[in-house]
């Protein structure tokens, strides 16, 4: 149980406090509504460049680590398609400057054009290195737009193409800011060794006179039911032939996530799985093999991934998991191998929650569902999910019309 408080600035910035004496520390985590999935389709990665900008100075702090490391914090951020997240831990006496840094990013950035061509240059090398010039590292890249056609997870969140970034001038920067990086678009969690009546009157006097803009209509286009089985095979320089099969699914907040997600741990969590006893280690088939949900907030996918032995052909391969498919669709999801998966998944959100700064963060994704206390409902929902609502799942998801396969082909074999 995470407890909390909430209130709102006049500005509209939602805060939500957790205490725990406890702890030592504080965490100051600011979540802005804003992803990938909200950028232009021919004009992609912004999201994930701002993650970078905001560390190159604001309007009165040139060096923001700098001034962190003074006192004695450390912070991090990251991207994806639904929301961009910033997030330190500092001693808790020290939290005015956690404030004091934040607000000051929120009132407005340095706009120095050497921190753009800078930070530029970094994301465009992350690119290069992560995505081309990785092993496998163009999977989502190719896997995106075939299971995608019309919703903007189409792309991944560093963008679609390096020419999109190379291409931000500072007008887009500034547009891209004071559109999307404003209280009112925002979530403040501050938690740990703090007291709610201090936080509110510093939260006041740090972000209360940053001013609010109308804040940004979403309005994105849903993805349309697949009708067909879809496909694609590519070849390059990597070691092994690898599968990817996709599958769309319920979104984070659907009363429906945690039977697909509990659906995706029997096919393929961990070594007891099914997939890993059949294809692994009984039919030698794959050398590794697992299955995971993306986890987004819109409707995301449930993805299994294998990488195939040596002398394995691919299509024997797919057609070996299909299998697999068809016999947990025969011999249903065993009540042993739910309470085992529940068991599990019980098990990794509590030991989570261990972490002052996993609370935080849990916190602030929460409020993105329009009820912060489903955060305390978690273990509720894996526990509630039936042998039923796992099989009506299954036969929602697993189907052959609801499947985009792609085939990572070795160039080497």
């Amino acid at each position: 149980m995470i407890d909390f408080n909430t209130f709102s600035l006049d500005n509209g910035l939602r805060v939500i406090v957790h205490e725990d004496p406890n702890v030592q520390i504080a965490v100051v985590n600011l979540l802005y509504d804003v992803g990938s999935k909200d950028e232009d389709p021919e004009f992609t990665g912004l999201a994930h460049l701002f993650e970078h900008l905001m560390f190159g100075g604001s309007r009165n702090v040139d060096r923001y680590d700098e001034q962190l490391q003074k006192a004695g914090g450390e912070n991090n951020a990251f991207t994806s398609p639904d929301i961009t997240n910033y997030y330190m831990t500092l001693p808790a006496q020290n939290i005015e400057t956690g404030f004091w840094l934040e607000s000051d990013r929120m009132l407005g950035l340095s706009f120095d054009p050497k921190v753009l061509e800078v930070q530029r240059s970094v994301v465009i090398e992350e690119f290069k290195q992560r995505y081309l010039n990785q092993p496998y590292g163009d999977v989502w890249m190719k896997l995106r737009p075939l299971a995608y056609h019309d919703h903007p997870y189409r792309w991944p969140t560093i963008g679609k193409d390096i020419d999109h970034i190379e291409k931000v001038t500072m007008e887009d920067v500034k547009s891209f800011f004071y559109k999307y990086y404003v209280p009112n678009n925002a979530t403040l969690v501050v938690a740990g060794n703090i007291k709610l009546d201090k936080v509110k009157g510093q939260v006041e006097k740090w972000f209360g006179s940053i001013p609010s803009q109308e804040r940004p209509l979403r309005s994105l286009p849903m993805e349309r039911k697949q009708a067909e089985k879809r496909r694609l095979t590519v070849e390059s320089n990597v070691p092994m032939d690898a599968l990817y099969m996709t599958f769309h699914m319920p979104g984070r907040f659907s009363e429906d996530y945690q039977a697909a997600d509990l659906l995706s741990d029997v096919l393929g969590r961990d070594k007891s799985s099914r997939l890993y006893k059949k294809l692994v280690r009984e039919d030698k088939l794959f050398n590794t093999i697992n299955a995971h949900v993306t986890g987004s907030i819109d409707p995301g996918l449930l993805v299994i991934s294998g990488k195939l032995n040596q002398g394995i052909h691919i299509a024997q391969a797919e057609q070996a998991v299909w299998q697999v498919i068809d016999e947990l669709k025969m011999n249903r999801v065993t009540e042993k191998e739910l309470i085992k998966v529940k068991n599990q998944a019980e098990s990794t959100l509590l030991f989570a929650e261990v972490e002052i700064l996993n609370r935080a963060v849990s916190l602030a994704m929460a409020s993105l569902s329009g009820d912060i206390n489903t955060v305390n409902r978690e273990v509720d929902k894996i526990r509630n999910v039936t042998s039923d609502s796992v099989t009506r799942t299954f036969d929602e998801l697993l189907t052959p019309a609801n499947a985009s396969v792609l085939h990572y082909l070795s160039e080497n074999n």
